[in-house]
């Protein structure tokens, strides 16, 4: 039977509106990714980079430094800062990385404390041109700690025993497996006195005061933004609008458009972040590990 030819208009007509429509919702979506990005076209602008979290690793957050640093649309950075802190070495190659958009790229970099800025936060912090607080941001612990369990007794206990073949003689210094004797502590003590004084000569540089007036301070304890105001560990107090309003003015811009690195979906993160917030508690650590970080 032979198709009716009205029937096979019809077809051919409603074909054609699914695709005008499917062709209409691609331009759409791509329009609207697009067009912010057309607007950007040629503007001065200002870069937001967000630490969040216990800081394990300073690859991302480099790259994001560097990537700003070359870009000569980008005038002045704004870190929002929201850790507890983390690992010594990679705060500091946070630290030396901020100071090298400021010093050699002649970017201005504004910190911005969120809920905590502390330890590790705050000596990245040191690094910027400007850092503001909100009054009850938690701030400062200036210090450096090493957690190490001790099994000895539980291992007597159940009747295991370890064996330990070394040739130095502090080899398997902080060992779970045997008590720490008083030679090893002060091995241990001269290790953190050392990156304590690293610490503290970071936050002297970066915030123009004497190395004794930060000793002061340095002795692992917390300031709220108000507090850490009034002993100069902070320049003054405002959000992350102010922040933004501050690296403008600094950087002579009027109303520049923020923009930011978009990150990657993680089901893992938003899983954590879910159960803990922003910024969760530090995950246990194996072997020896220098923390710059606010522990509770």
């Amino acid at each position: 039977m032979a198709e009716d030819p009205s029937s096979r208009k019809r077809s051919s007509r409603w074909r054609r509106i699914f695709w005008i429509l499917v062709i209409a919702g691609a331009l759409t979506v791509f329009g609207k990714a697009l067009l912010p990005e057309l607007a950007l076209v040629g503007k001065e602008r200002i870069a937001l980079i967000r630490i969040e979290g216990p800081i394990l690793d300073s690859r991302a957050t480099v790259d994001e430094l560097e990537t700003y640093g070359d870009d000569p649309l980008v005038k002045a950075i704004v870190l929002r800062l929201d850790t507890p802190g983390g690992g010594v070495a990679p705060s500091q190659e946070i630290y030396n990385a901020v100071k090298r958009v400021r010093l050699d790229k002649h970017k201005t970099v504004v910190a911005s404390m969120g809920t905590v800025a502390a330890s590790g936060g705050y000596y990245i912090a040191v690094a910027s041109d400007r850092i503001l607080a909100n009054p009850g941001s938690l701030t400062g612990s200036i210090g450096v700690v090493m957690q190490l369990a001790n099994l000895e007794n539980l291992m007597n206990k159940i009747g295991v025993k370890n064996i330990v073949i070394k040739s130095g003689r502090y080899k398997d210094v902080g060992s779970p497996f045997r008590m720490m004797g008083e030679e090893d502590q002060q091995l241990l003590q001269s290790v953190l006195d050392d990156a304590h004084r690293q610490f503290i000569e970071a936050v002297a540089a970066g915030r123009s005061l004497d190395t004794a007036d930060v000793e002061a301070l340095a002795d692992g304890r917390i300031f709220t933004g108000q507090q850490a105001k009034d002993v100069l560990l902070v320049d003054d107090l405002g959000d992350l609008t102010d922040a933004v309003k501050l690296a403008a003015d600094m950087s002579g811009l009027q109303s520049p458009p923020v923009v930011e690195t978009p990150r990657p979906y993680s089901f893992r993160d938003w899983v954590v972040g879910s159960l803990f917030g922003k910024a969760p508690a530090l995950p246990i650590q194996t072997g020896m590990n220098l923390m710059y970080v606010m522990t509770w």
